[in-house]
C-alpha cells in the first residue's frame, strides 16, 4: 500500500504548516510508512482529487482524507493495533477535539498575528500575491502594519497561552507520561512559529519551552531534523 501525505511546502522547502505538521507527527507516531509530497499554496490542481482546496490530504491506498482532525481519525479508526493518538478511547478523543478546536481558535490566530510578516517572508514567491490578498483579507490589515505593531498582541497570546503552561506544570506531555495526539497537535503550532519566525514566543514560559524541546526529540527528532528560522 502506498501513503501518501501532501504538505505545504514554502520557499527553500520550508514546510512550515501547523496541520501538516500535526498530521506528519500522527503517522509517525503510528509508525506508518509514507511519502511526503510538497504543495503550494496555488497547487490547487495537485489536491484536487480530495474534492477539496486545502492540505493536508492522505491518500491512504484507495481512501483519501482532508483536514488534519480527520486524518487522526481516519488512522486511528483503520490501524487499531498501532500506538493510540487517543489512549483512552472515546473519552480522550473528545478532549482531544476540545483541545484542537482551541488550538484553531484562540493559539493559532494569536501567533499568526505575532509572526505574519515573517511567515510571508517564507512563502515561496509563487505564492506571495496570494498569501498577502487573502490573508490582508482575513486580518483587516497590511502585512506590513500588522508586524509594526506585532507588540500590541503580546496580551492576547499570553492569555490564550496560559491554560496550556497551567497543563504543563506537572505532567511531562499534555497527555500525561507519554505524549498522544493532543501533544502533536499544539506541536504543530509552536513548530510553524519556530518555522516561520525567530520570534522567541516562549521565553517566558519555561515549562511550554521545556515541553517543545521533548517533542522536537521525538521519532528520532523528527521535528528538530526542520531548520528553525
Amino acid at each position: 500500500m502506498t501513503r501518501k501525505l501532501y504538505e505545504l511546502v514554502g520557499r527553500d522547502d520550508n514546510r512550515f504548516s501547523p496541520y501538516c505538521w500535526r498530521s506528519l507527527m500522527a503517522l509517525t507516531h503510528k509508525g506508518l510508512d509514507f511519502e511526503r509530497v510538497p504543495c503550494r499554496f496555488t497547487d490547487k490542481e495537485r489536491i484536487a482529487f480530495s474534492g477539496q482546496p486545502k492540505v493536508p490530504v492522505l491518500a491512504d491506498g484507495e481512501q483519501v482524507v482532508a483536514d488534519s482532525w480527520a486524518i487522526a481519525e481516519h488512522l486511528e479508526a483503520a490501524y487499531p493495533e498501532r500506538p493510540a493518538l487517543f489512549p483512552g478511547g472515546e473519552a480522550t478523543r473528545a478532549l482531544t477535539h476540545f483541545i484542537n478546536a482551541w488550538a484553531d481558535t484562540r493559539i493559532n490566530p494569536a501567533i499568526l498575528r505575532l509572526i505574519i510578516f515573517e511567515l510571508f517572508q517564507r512563502v515561496d514567491p509563487v505564492d506571495a500575491d496570494y498569501f498577502r490578498r487573502t490573508r490582508e483579507q482575513r486580518l483587516g490589515d497590511t502585512l506590513e502594519n500588522l508586524h509594526a505593531t506585532r507588540d500590541e498582541h503580546w496580551g492576547a497570546f499570553s492569555g490564550a497561552l496560559r491554560p496550556l503552561a497551567m497543563m504543563l506544570d506537572d505532567r511531562p506531555y499534555l497527555s500525561g507520561a507519554s505524549p498522544a495526539y493532543a501533544d502533536h497537535i499544539l506541536f504543530g503550532t509552536f513548530q510553524w512559529a519556530r518555522l516561520a519566525s525567530p520570534l522567541d514566543l516562549l521565553a517566558d514560559w519555561p515549562t511550554v519551552a521545556e515541553w517543545r524541546e521533548r517533542m522536537l526529540d521525538l521519532f528520532d527528532g523528527l521535528g528538530r531534523s526542520a531548520a528553525a528560522a
